[in-house]
C-alpha cells in the first residue's frame, strides 16, 4: 500500500477526483481558471495520495509553507552530520520543517548545476528559504532569502555563517612551532573554498611570522577527504627528509595521515606529531590534537539566521563568524634537533 502511494501519478489524482488530468494540472500550477470548490476538492484528494504533493497543495494554500531546505554536499560526511545536529535544534525550537538535499558526494563533478537546480527547486516551490553547506557557487538568481554554511568567500551577497579559519590555523601552527618543529606538513583542503584558503594562509604566516622557510614540498593538495589524507599522508611522509609534524586542515584527513602511519610502522606522535582541524567525534577517539570549529553551533546558527530572514527580523550582521579554539590531546609531543 505504502508503494503505490508513492508511485501516485496525476493521473491517479484526475480519476480519483473525477475531473481531467488539464484540471489538475491548472489546480498544480496555480491557474485562477478553476471552480474555487472544483479545486478545494483536487487539492483534498492531493493531501490523501502523497507526501510530495502534499507540499505543492500546502504551498498553494499560504505563502508561507514553514519549510525550510537544507542542500549539502554529502550527508554522511562527518562535516554534514555535525551541521544537522545544530540544524536539527534550531528546526526543534522552530515551527518550520526541514527537506534535505544532497548529491551523495564532495567530490562530484557538475555540482554547481545540481547546486543550482536543487536550490531553484526549494526556493521557487515548496520552502520559505535554504540554507547550502560548502557551497560550489558564489550567488544565486533567487528572490527566497538563503545562507551559506562554509562560502566560496568570506563575504558572498547573501548571509553566511564561517569560522575564524585564519586564527585556528595559525593557533595549530603556533602551538606546533612553541613545541620545537619547524619541518611542518600542510594538507590543504578543496581550494575553492575560502576556508581551506584561509586555512593554507594561517600555515604560511605562522611560519613567515618565526623565521621558518616556506617549503613547497612539505604542502600537499587535498580536498577534505580521507581518500586525500591516504595519498598526501604518503607524499609527505615519503619525502628523503619527512616533516617532524603534519597539519591536515581538517580531522577526515588527518585519519588518513593515521591509516599511513600505520602502514609505514610510523608511531604517532613518537615518530611525528599530527594536528587536524574541525574536532569531529572520531577525533576524541583517537587522541588527536585538533582546531574545534563548533560545526554544530554553525548549523544552528546558520537556522536562526534565515529564521529571522524570513519572518522579516532584521539581521545585525550579515556574516556570523564563530569562533575556534586549539584542542590539545596526545597527538603531538615536543620536537628537539639531534
Amino acid at each position: 500500500m505504502e508503494n503505490q502511494r508513492r508511485s501516485v501519478t496525476i493521473r491517479d489524482v484526475a480519476e480519483t477526483a473525477g475531473v481531467s488530468v488539464s484540471t489538475v494540472s491548472r489546480v498544480l500550477n496555480g491557474k485562477v481558471d478553476v471552480a474555487k470548490e472544483t479545486k478545494n476538492h483536487i487539492l483534498s484528494i492531493i493531501d490523501d495520495l502523497g507526501y510530495s504533493t502534499n507540499l505543492a497543495a500546502r504551498s498553494m494554500r499560504s505563502q508561507k509553507k514553514n519549510l525550510i531546505g537544507l542542500i549539502m554536499p554529502d550527508i554522511a560526511y562527518p562535516f554534514a552530520i555535525e551541521v544537522m545536529k545544530g540544524v536539527n535544534r534550531a528546526i526543534a525550537e522552530s515551527e518550520f520543517d526541514l527537506l534535505v538535499y544532497t548529491s551523495g558526494d564532495v567530490r562530484k563533478r557538475g555540482r554547481v548545476t545540481s547546486e543550482q537546480k536543487y536550490i531553484t527547486l526549494l526556493a521557487k516551490s515548496i520552502s520559505d528559504g535554504v540554507i547550502v553547506v560548502a557551497p560550489v557557487a558564489s550567488e544565486y538568481n533567487i528572490d527566497k532569502p538563503i545562507v551559506s554554511i562554509d562560502p566560496v568567500m568570506s563575504h558572498p551577497n547573501y548571509p553566511s555563517v564561517h569560522a575564524t579559519n585564519y586564527e585556528g590555523s595559525r593557533a595549530a601552527m603556533e602551538y606546533l612551532i612553541g613545541l620545537g618543529h619547524k619541518r611542518i606538513g600542510f594538507i590543504n583542503g578543496r581550494t575553492e573554498l575560502e576556508s581551506a584558503n584561509r586555512r593554507l594562509s594561517g600555515y604560511r604566516d605562522a611560519l613567515k611570522k618565526n623565521g621558518i622557510p616556506i617549503k613547497e614540498e612539505l604542502i600537499a593538495s587535498g580536498d577534505y577527504t580521507t581518500e586525500t589524507g591516504v595519498k598526501c599522508g604518503r607524499q609527505l611522509l615519503s619525502l628523503k627528509n619527512r616533516p617532524t609534524a603534519i597539519f591536515a586542515s581538517n580531522d577526515q584527513m588527518a585519519m588518513g595521515v593515521y591509516q599511513v602511519a600505520e602502514e609505514m610502522g610510523l608511531r604517532i606522535p613518537e615518530d611525528f606529531s599530527l594536528v587536524g582541524f574541525d574536532n569531529i567525534s572520531e577525533s576524541k577517539y583517537l587522541g588527536l590534537t585538533t582546531v574545534d570549529q563548533f560545526i554544530s553551533e554553525q548549523g544552528y546558527g546558520a537556522m536562526q539566521m534565515l529564521i529571522q530572514i524570513i519572518n522579516e527580523v532584521p539581521l545585525e550582521k550579515q556574516t556570523l563568524k564563530v569562533q575556534t579554539q586549539l584542542v590539545v590531546r596526545s597527538s603531538c609531543r615536543e620536537y628537539h634537533e639531534s
